[in-house]
């Protein structure tokens, strides 16, 4: 299982509209960009499940071609990308195969030309939240990430190309994490996957190359996170007091990877601390184990904040059409009723940030996964409202950001933030929840509250359906973001005057998880079932609904 990074729940910072659609599709094909001998000539993308049905109007279209040019999750110019890929002199095409069942919903074949005369077969896997796997290349299964820096060697499978492979490795004195072969058949062609803590010298190729039984090799340099020295300092590991070895690391790692919300609010009373620095100590824990000395959580976690709050007030002064055409305008019209709707004025703010945020989702413009593009507004709409109403410090809401980050790696690690896996109760349901939590620390909440306002948030919004008109994140997405927000505040309200939650926060995740994969395949994220097949979507998108 992925090992979950703070930076996993709240972001990635990416161009708009999906997570899973559009970062996640991006991620898949920059990965298989590093695969390749030379620059792609001509690539050709089969796609299956929720990616065959709602390919263009989540920009998953534009965002495989970006990868294959090597654009960033954050770069605008993914909008322009097919015209990009034409300057460049990249051919492609795509290959819509809806009834072709495969493991993930959102899988992708890519078969790419590239300029040496090689070709390449690479299946990938987005798997919610920005988050892809690469999990076949040229027809032997595997699993890579990226998560780490990794080395991808295709051998034949002979005795002692591993032993050769770890030597020049060790020789560079270069830590490795994981190993594995991966064959088909024991004799014919296989990959060796080698995970490392530090990053890989191209030098290593040309060593690996001397042994006659390896025929290529490639390195996959990891960008989970940087190691510039963080803009708003170090919080020196949240109450560490010392620089972490990577064995040190490791060993408190062990204690600190929450596998429940149990287990984390058990360890929040042992050591007196709120769910904000739990997870921050986990955070750097990790970081450490992966040899990064610099942790820039907090500068992360500002920037995070600096793009919501610009993805939340843009559009209310400089509205722009979505690439859909079904948004535009509506938070400019929500700032313009203020006060003289039926809404106290910090929901009003919240409902108006929240939908903000989906109009720059929608026109391809920046915003943070929180925990993924389609429920991004949630959590920037209630604390940037709760900024602006009662005063609360950009530390203060950087202190929240990570207490939300805190609930999403429960909720991820123990049922899943996909609309395509979990319908929407996984998209908004968990970004309120996240909003919630975050709240009722930002008021004062103990770490139980502050679950119990996670657990509210998504028993009130349990069973929510995902079903995008035309495969666009702008119907119902939009409001149901409004309403994310608005039920975030009255279940941190409820938490906040000491009423319990109904069972413990880990039952209410696994009832989650189960609702999650009872939903028939038409209400998670294919354009197929609910408002998608009303009539007024079907005349709007006639191949929607069918």
């Amino acid at each position: 299982m992925k090992t979950i990074s703070i930076r996993d729940i709240i972001g990635p910072i990416m161009v708009g509209p999906s997570s899973s659609h559009t970062a996640g599709a991006l991620r898949i094909a920059y990965l298989c960009r590093k695969l390749l001998a030379a620059e792609p000539v001509n690539v050709r993308f089969r796609l299956y499940g929720s990616f065959s049905h709602t390919h263009s109007g989540h920009g998953t279209d534009r965002a495989l071609v970006a990868g294959m040019l090597g654009m960033e999750a954050d770069d605008l110019r993914i909008r322009d990308s097919f015209d990009y890929a034409r300057q460049a002199g990249l051919a492609f095409s795509f290959e819509p195969v809806p009834d072709v069942p495969t493991p993930h919903p959102n899988t992708v074949d890519i078969h790419v030309y590239d300029a040496s005369g090689a070709e390449t077969d690479v299946r990938g896997e987005s798997i919610g939240g920005g988050v892809a796997q690469i999990t076949r290349i040229n027809g032997v299964d595997v699993q890579l990430t990226g998560e780490y820096h990794s080395i991808v060697v295709r051998q034949r499978d002979a005795k002692g190309v591993l032993a050769h492979i770890a030597s020049v490795i060790n020789a560079c004195d270069i830590n490795i994490a994981t190993t594995r072969l991966f064959r088909e058949r024991k004799g014919q062609v296989a990959y060796t996957i080698m995970q490392t803590d530090d990053e890989i010298p191209q030098g290593v190729s040309d060593a690996l190359l001397l042994h006659p039984d390896i025929f290529d090799v490639r390195i996959v340099k990891s960008d989970r996170v940087g190691t510039s020295a963080p803009a708003h300092g170090s919080d020196e590991g949240e109450g560490f007091g010392f620089d972490l070895t990577v064995e040190q690391a490791a060993d408190l790692f062990e204690h600190l990877d929450f596998p429940s919300a149990q287990a984390l609010l058990a360890y929040c009373a042992r050591e007196h601390v709120p769910l904000s620095s739990a997870i921050c100590r986990r955070e750097r824990c990790l970081l450490a184990t992966e040899g990064i000395a610099v942790d820039d959580t907090r500068n992360y976690l500002f920037e995070a904040l600096d793009v919501m709050r610009a993805s939340a007030t843009e559009p209310i002064g400089h509205p722009r059409p979505s690439i859909g055409g079904l948004l535009g305008g509506e938070s400019q019209s929500l700032d313009a009723l203020g006060g003289n709707g039926p809404l106290a004025p910090l929901t009003a703010k919240a409902v108006t940030y929240a939908m903000a945020v989906l109009e720059t989702n929608a026109s391809m413009g920046r915003i943070v996964a929180a925990p993924t593009a389609g429920a991004s507004g949630v959590l920037p709409g209630v604390l940037l409202a709760c900024q602006d109403v009662h005063g609360f410090t950009n530390d203060e809401l950087e202190r929240a950001l990570a207490n939300a980050a805190a609930i999403g790696y429960l909720i991820a690690r123990n049922a899943n933030v996909s609309g395509a896996e979990g319908g929407c109760q996984a998209e908004v349901g968990s970004a309120s929840a996240m909003a919630a939590s975050a709240v009722t620390e930002l008021f004062g909440g103990s770490p139980q509250q502050c679950l119990n306002a996670a657990g509210n948030a998504l028993m009130g919004l349990m069973g929510l359906v995902c079903d995008p008109v035309g495969g666009l994140v702008e119907v119902p997405c939009q409001k149901r973001n409004a309403t994310g927000a608005a039920n975030a505040l009255v279940s941190a309200q409820i938490a906040l005057a000491g009423i319990p939650t109904f069972g413990m926060f880990d039952e209410t995740l696994e009832a989650m998880r189960r609702v999650g994969a009872s939903l028939p395949f038409e209400l998670r994220e294919s354009a197929l079932g609910g408002i998608a097949a009303t009539p007024s979507a079907r005349r709007y998108c006639p191949g929607c609904g069918r």
